[in-house]
């Protein structure tokens, strides 16, 4: 069973949404590096650039394929996590603690409620 931490939110495209006040730190979930199999690289916007909710904003690369990362909401990258230039295994290893991806300023908070809590999250990857 993939690891879901209850404090965090989720997108239908399996990235995860970290509230830290004004910001909001994002990333891919457990369960979508498990399904990607070894991650080889990842692609992420510059400080700076805007991301708009549902568009793509970069790409993880697995051994079996390559993947788009959505924007789960809105704003303007403040961070970029460097070491998965160098360390892309990281987001296989530590998905939700050394491999975040960017943290952005949103734009407009209120997309967060459009995304699924841990519970949804848990329901909607669930194995039939």
């Amino acid at each position: 069973m993939a690891v879901v931490p209850q404090d965090l939110r989720y997108s239908e495209e399996h990235e995860w949404v970290k509230v830290e006040g004004n910001k909001m730190r994002i990333g891919i979930t457990d369960f979508a590096q498990a399904e990607l199999g070894d991650i080889v690289f990842v692609e992420l916007p510059e400080v700076g650039d805007t991301l708009t909710a549902d568009e793509p904003f970069g790409s993880v690369e697995s051994v079996k394929t390559v993947s788009e990362l959505y924007a789960p909401v809105s704003g303007t990258v403040v961070e970029v996590n460097e070491d998965l230039n160098d360390s892309p295994e990281f987001v296989n290893e530590s998905a939700y603690e050394k491999a975040w991806m960017v943290v952005i300023e949103a734009s407009d908070a209120s997309e967060l409620e459009k995304l699924m809590t841990a519970e949804q999250y848990e329901e909607m990857t669930k194995e039939d």
